[in-house]
This record gives structure tokens, sequence and C-alpha cells, in this order.
């Protein structure tokens, strides 16, 4: 096992881990009733998987309660989400160790751990994003703006610079720093392989080749390229590597 120097603090607020994960829980606490995924994806125009993303998350911070709703209907009952009063659950938890700890796991007994996790990560955007109809593919522009609404979701603050073949997304806040400090090869190939993901799932004209981390303190770059350019048989939204290439590139750039 690797050394390893571990530093804990205390989870951040909720507002910094973005602005539509206060959104939610915000609703939550203003709602009369628990709601269902459905409603809090309504109410914030948020993709049903984006919105239960969220809510796990909070379910996870203590900050909200989830059940399954009382009905006289016949067949499983939905899950209903409610904020939590102010206090309840309170006390320590170190989500950022639990992190350390199942990263330090993968990067240890898992072989090639870094394409493992960029293929969790394709996984998980492919999730989060939403499929066009059959009829309908998203031109480049479009599947950007969709892209970025996902990352700022999650809680990137991500902007777009360039334009045709020399774009690249600006990510200004890493959700994962502490934790990609000590693991870059497997948490920026999870961001490298969520926005590969989305992009798949849009079925767009574009893919993100390469993830430059940290090229400054704040700021981690993911370059755009035609998906045609990475298209292998059988995976026509260019997700997937190149031949002769095993795995994406995440650039070992120094902070």
């Amino acid at each position: 096992m690797h050394s390893r120097a571990w530093t804990f603090v205390d989870p951040e607020p909720v507002s910094a881990l973005g602005q539509s994960r206060a959104r939610v829980l915000d609703l939550l606490r203003e709602a009369t009733a628990p709601l269902g995924v459905q409603d809090v994806a309504g109410r914030t125009r948020l993709h049903p998987n984006t919105a239960r993303f969220h809510l796990d998350g909070l379910v996870d911070a203590g900050l909200v309660g989830r059940t399954a709703e009382d009905r006289a209907q016949p067949g499983r009952p939905r899950m209903v989400y409610a904020a939590l009063p102010a206090g309840t659950g309170a006390g320590r938890r170190s989500y950022r160790l639990l992190a350390e700890m199942l990263t330090g796991v993968v990067a240890d007994a898992v072989p090639d751990a870094a394409r493992t996790a960029t293929d969790a990560g394709r996984e998980w955007g492919r999730y989060l994003a939403e499929r066009p109809a059959p009829t309908r593919l998203p031109n480049a522009d479009e599947a950007v703006r969709q892209l970025l609404g996902i990352l700022r979701d999650v809680g990137f603050a991500p902007e777009v610079a360039g334009d045709g073949d020399r774009r690249h997304i600006r990510l200004r806040h890493c959700p994962f720093r502490e934790v990609a400090e000590n693991h870059r090869d497997l948490v920026c190939g999870l961001h490298l392989g969520l926005m590969q993901g989305v992009l798949a799932e849009l079925r767009a004209p574009l893919t993100t080749d390469r993830l430059d981390p940290f090229v400054e303190p704040s700021l981690c770059l993911a370059h755009l390229t035609d998906a045609a350019h990475l298209a292998v048989p059988g995976d026509p939204a260019g997700a997937g590597e190149p031949a002769g290439r095993s795995s994406p590139d995440v650039s070992d750039a120094d902070s």
C-alpha cells in the first residue's frame, strides 16, 4: 500500500456543492409535503436523473430524509423526499475520508484503474444525460450547451472557450479537488468519462478527447474534438478509445 498524507475537514456547506443542489434543498424546505423525484425535476427544471442525483446527495449529507410514500393504490410506492429539521442527523461526517479510502482501494487493487474509472464515468454521463428523440440529433453548439448544464449542476463551474475544432471547456471548480490531488488518474478519469458519456448519450458530433488537470490551481481544461476522430466499430457516438490506444488522455500536468 502506498503512504499518503491525510487531511480531514468537515464537509463543505451545501452552497459550495453547486446552485442546483442548494435549489433542490430550498424547494424541499419550502414544500408543505414530501416530494417525489418527478416533482422536484419539474419545479427545478432539472432532468429527473440529475434531480435524483442531488436528492441522494442531500440524503447522504443528512439534510434530507427519504421514505416510501403511503398510498392506497396497488403497486410499488414511490420514494419521496423531505427536508429534515435543522440539527437532525447533526454530527461529523467524513465523506472525504471515505472517498480517499475507496479511491485508494481501487488504485491499489483494480488492474488498469484509470481506464476502469473512465469507463465508470461514461456510464454515469449517459445516466445523467437526456437522450434526444431518434429523429433529432443535436448540433455541436446544442450538445455543448447541454454538457455545460450537466457539469454546472454537478458543481464544476464550466465555461466554453474557443470555436470550431479548437474549443475547450474551462472547469473552474473541481467538486472533488482534495481527492483528485491524491488520486488524479482515477478522479480525472471519471470526469473525462463523464463528459464523454454525456456527449455519447446525446449522439453529439463531438466528444472530449483530453482532460488537462490543474493547469492552474483552480482550472482544468477539457478539449473537444470531432467525434469521428475517436469513433470505433460499434460506437458511432465516438465515446470509445481509438484503435491502438489503451485509454483516454488524462494529462499529468502539475498544479
